[in-house]
């Protein structure tokens, strides 16, 4: 099992530690020993205790859990669709179970749904739009990076189910295949009873899906040894139609686990998503910045849980930070390490450290003269920015960068000394000089939150 803490934040490069180690260090390198001796611990927990204490268990086929996670080393699969050209993270949380069972030395394969991806895992409300097979094989490239990336160097086997499917014959399908499965099972799924219900019903493409499903997984139990499939708690269903086909065409066990919905304590509404939009992984999509942006605003109610599901933080680091953040929550100490660490996870440790400087020069105490030339680029693009020259006015400019919505509104704002320029309060008479910059840039705020990058 490898360690999952990264060596260089614990400050040693020391190789992954015996008992004999720890008795090794000096008093100074407590620090460096009470990681490693967490991870330790963590490498000796059974892997069924890891998943359960940190939320990942939703439902099983099998009788106990310790059944799929703690016997033999298995090929665990995991299936998703290309219905996107990246993750988002919504569905983050089952990337990080895959990661879990590679991090105990299950063998991984994900499965890109090049060929159910033409077809369209039925949704409840509508049916989804057909995609042409170029976009589908791009989409699934992309995908594939990003998991790779996930499971932090752990050899993953990327397979295109369009391999199989692609090739099937209707009558041999219908005929090995089809007979396994009854009408009366399918209509029962939750998606395809509603859709049932609904005026325009469903078509036979989606009605067929969990076929498709759940030969896959059939097709990787027996050329891949293929024996537990994991997803979301919406894919029980086909996991289990595949299980099932096993069962009866093979005479053998297979497993399903998936894991639970995700939601916010504080408003009860599924995770994922910020003001509507989708947080996604691809930085063209969402870059770095705003992706920590969103794990910084974390609700207190929830940032715990995020901790264990979307970090590999060791119990110990969890709860030290979470009794910080219960003698204070208005630091945000909880908050801070949960995006620090997953921004780290998904784009890694420079472009993290640099959306924290950013958001520390943005809404924290930190100065511009902190930020390298990399950081201040992503400052420019994070928050908004004007273009100004020396000499011009503080009203105009409150009204050009859009911080006031008039030259009356930016004299009330400076006369109740809401304005700075930099670290300094500002009045109506202010007019811009060479000294008010640094690197070329200056940041101007309204209150607290309401800044502006001020450019020449």
């Amino acid at each position: 099992m490898r360690c999952p803490l990264d060596c260089t934040i614990a400050g040693t490069g020391l190789p992954h530690p015996g008992e004999q180690q720890f008795a090794a260090l000096s008093i100074s390198d407590m620090s460096v020993a009470t990681r490693l001796s967490e991870w330790y611990i963590f490498a000796m927990a059974k892997l069924s205790e890891i998943l359960r204490e940190r939320g990942y268990v939703n439902q099983h086929s099998s009788e106990t859990l310790e059944e799929i996670t703690d016997g033999p080393k298995r090929t665990v699969y995991l299936g998703v669709d290309p219905t996107a050209d990246s993750i988002h993270v919504g569905n983050l949380v089952v990337y990080m179970l895959l990661r879990h069972f590679a991090d105990a030395g299950h063998k991984i394969i994900l499965i890109v749904g090049g060929g159910t991806g033409l077809i369209g895992d039925p949704k409840p409300d509508v049916e989804r739009p057909l995609l042409d097979m170029g976009e589908v094989q791009t989409r699934a490239a992309k995908l594939g990076k990003q998991a790779e990336n996930l499971l932090g160097g752990t050899k993953l086997k990327i397979i295109n189910n369009h391999d199989w499917l692609g090739n099937l014959e209707l009558i041999p399908f219908l005929r090995d295949i089809g007979k396994y499965f009854t009408v009366n099972s399918l209509i029962k799924k939750d998606a395809i009873s509603a859709r049932l219900k609904s005026e325009d019903g469903i078509s036979y493409t989606e009605f067929a899906y969990p076929l498709l499903q759940a030969y896959d997984f059939w097709h990787l139990f027996t050329n891949e040894k293929c024996d537990v499939q994991i997803g979301g708690s919406d894919q029980w269903g086909n996991i289990v139609a595949g299980v099932e086909l096993i069962r009866r065409k093979e005479g053998k066990t297979a497993y399903a686990l998936t894991v639970p919905i995700i939601t916010d304590k504080a408003t009860d509404k599924k995770f994922g998503k910020s003001e509507g939009n989708a947080i996604w992984l691809d930085a063209e999509k969402t870059s770095p910045f705003h992706f920590y942006q969103f794990w910084l605003n974390a609700s207190d109610e929830s940032v715990g849980d995020y901790l264990k599901l979307f970090t590999l933080l060791g119990d110990t680091e969890i709860s030290a930070v979470m009794q910080m953040h219960g003698n204070d929550a208005s630091k945000r100490h909880a908050q801070r390490l949960l995006a620090r660490e997953v921004t780290k996870l998904v784009h890694g440790t420079e472009e993290s450290q640099k959306a924290e400087e950013v958001s520390a020069v943005l809404f924290g105490d930190a100065d511009v003269s902190s930020l390298e030339k990399a950081a201040i680029a992503t400052l420019i693009t994070a928050a908004p920015s004007y273009k100004v020259q020396v000499g011009d006015g503080i009203v105009e400019i409150l009204v050009g960068s859009q911080l006031a919505s008039s030259k009356r509104e930016a004299r009330q704002f400076l006369s109740e000394g809401a304005v700075t320029l930099g670290t300094q309060a500002v009045d109506e008479k202010k007019v811009l000089e060479d000294g008010d910059f640094i690197k070329k840039i200056a940041l101007l705020r309204r209150g607290r939150r309401a800044v502006c990058v001020l450019t020449l």
